[in-house]
């Protein structure tokens, strides 16, 4: 049976403007691949409700998983759990459960529990809640879509929180043989091996070093034997490249 399929969204202004650097899409592929979940798509839009309801409608219905990242904070542009809601038809407000956590949390830490900290509380009704072991402030997941904060140390911390409780395939793993011969010289006869592995992944990634071209080809699968049988074939088609 093939993996489950996963998408991201990655919700904000602020990295269409480039004045953030997303490091949350490197984190989740990572953690993805070791889970057996591949991830096939991601997407970035901007804080505009019509876009991400439409981004969330899409992926949904074309992935097993969708994971979000951005828009679920205290301030006004943060509206991503209202757009989520909107999405699947669901009605959103505060629920007790998220607001009970972070009351908890502000009385601990002796800050006023504000109206716009009390937004961080309204969660669609039919969601369940993601942990968020950093800042208490919960994630959900509604449906097959989990919705998490865009600071990477609790994006990771809320990933860790909901990985375990899906259910992954076979980790996809991967062999790498450097070849310092161009992509054009070697395209025609890597084209020809990887139709004859046909259930393995094979990527050419080029450089230029010292003036001289070269390219890192990438074999990914998940059955060791396949990848061993794969990269003997490739190191001695180019052996006198390598």
């Amino acid at each position: 049976m093939p993996n489950p399929s996963a998408a991201m969204l990655v919700i904000g202004d602020e990295i269409l403007s480039g004045r953030t650097r997303d490091a949350n899409m490197h984190h989740l592929a990572g953690k993805l691949t070791e889970y057996g979940i591949d991830l096939k798509e991601v997407r970035v839009v901007s804080d505009d409700a019509q876009a991400i309801v439409a981004a969330v409608k899409a992926l949904a219905g074309s992935y097993d998983h969708v994971f979000t990242s951005g828009g679920i904070g205290p301030t006004h542009d943060d509206i991503t759990a209202d757009c989520i809601a909107c999405a699947f038809d669901d009605h959103i407000d505060i629920r007790k459960d998220a607001y009970d956590l972070l009351a908890a949390h502000y009385a601990a830490s002796g800050r006023e529990f504000n109206d716009a900290r009390q937004r961080m509380a309204r969660i669609p009704d039919r969601a369940t809640l993601i942990d968020n072991p950093v800042s208490i402030a919960p994630g959900f997941t509604l449906e097959n879509v989990h919705v998490m904060a865009g600071v990477p140390s609790v994006f990771q911390a809320m990933v860790d929180s909901v990985l375990p409780t899906l259910t992954g395939g076979a980790p996809l793993i991967s062999r790498s043989v450097r070849i310092n011969r161009g992509e054009g010289d070697i395209a025609g006869p890597l084209g020809e091996l990887a139709q004859q592995h046909d259930t393995l992944s094979f990527g050419s990634y080029p450089f230029i070093e010292n003036g001289a071209y070269g390219a890192n080809i990438v074999i990914r699968g998940t059955d060791p034997s396949q990848l061993d049988q794969a990269t003997r074939a490739l190191q001695d088609l180019f052996k006198e490249a390598i």
